[in-house]
């Protein structure tokens, strides 16, 4: 197998970040349009994530916030993004690096991005062309749970998440 010197798979990692980004510095320059909302999964103790000692508590591995309806401050750099939210009435303030970041969902467009962190992926293996995977599209596991706001009960970390393919969503 030949080594992938160019390492395709860290620039095809940071380009989606790099959606996930301007999908985010929208949001805070402009609103959420229409129907968006936005669920985040990402490492509670990675390098950078700010949480509370409470939050922290109850999040110990990974925790899925929503942006939609109530959240303030939403403020976006080139590595981290830093947001407002109510957790059982209390407000809160995030700093989420991007490199944290494990999954994002926008159940409204049924859009989703699914991505390896550094605490989780270490460095990664090149891949030949027959081991490469396409992005994969997240869904939410119920109708139920893409209901909720980060105002009601804080968001439990995702159980049995189902990952398809983006093929899966196209038109035919």
């Amino acid at each position: 197998m030949a080594t992938d010197h160019i390492r395709y798979d860290v620039l095809a990692r940071d380009a989606l970040r790099g959606v996930l980004r301007q999908v985010l510095t929208d949001a805070a320059e402009h609103g959420l349009p229409g129907d968006h909302h936005f669920y985040i999964t990402f490492l509670s103790k990675a390098e950078g994530v700010k949480l509370s000692p409470r939050l922290l508590s109850q999040y110990p591995e990974e925790m899925t916030i929503i942006l939609q309806h109530q959240f303030w401050d939403l403020v976006v750099t080139p590595d981290r993004f830093e947001v407002g939210l109510s957790f059982g009435g209390v407000p809160e303030r995030l700093v989420v690096p991007f490199s944290a970041i494990k999954s994002f969902l926008d159940p409204s467009v049924q859009f989703g991005l699914q991505f390896e962190t550094a605490d989780s992926a270490g460095v990664a293996p090149a891949l030949d062309q027959s081991e490469a995977k396409p992005p994969a599209a997240i869904a939410p596991a119920s109708a139920a749970e893409a209901s909720t706001t980060a105002d009601d009960d804080p968001p439990k970390p995702s159980e049995g998440a189902e990952v398809v393919r983006l093929d899966r969503f196209r038109k035919k």
